[in-house]
């Protein structure tokens, strides 16, 4: 019985620090319907790809990053991107979100 319950803590730990905000890191950004295809997304939202996996934004909004049906807009074109925040269940809370120049 105690090893079970050592296990379970160990298990909520790990969980928690898959959790927990992490520093800047690379990722790329743009529409969550236009560029990344998001089922169940309706409009034009913030999303950003994490290790190959899309996640809408909370946090930040596509329009405070330009025109997002601008030429080079989020709307039109995949962007990288410096982003600080922690992935929360299937979302991603941004704290920081800068988009690069190209």
């Amino acid at each position: 019985m105690k090893n079970i319950s050592i296990s379970l803590v160990v298990l909520g730990l790990l969980m928690f620090a898959g959790c927990a905000s992490s520093g800047p890191r690379k990722a790329t950004a743009g529409c969550a319907t236009c560029i990344f295809n998001m089922k169940d997304v309706t409009g034009c939202k913030l999303a950003v790809k994490i290790d190959g996996a899309p996640y809408l934004v909370t946090g930040s909004d596509i329009d405070d990053h330009g025109n997002a049906h601008a030429t080079d807009g989020l709307c039109n074109s995949a962007r990288n991107a410096i982003i600080e925040g922690a992935i929360q269940e299937d979302q991603f809370a941004a704290t920081k979100i800068e988009i690069l120049d190209e």
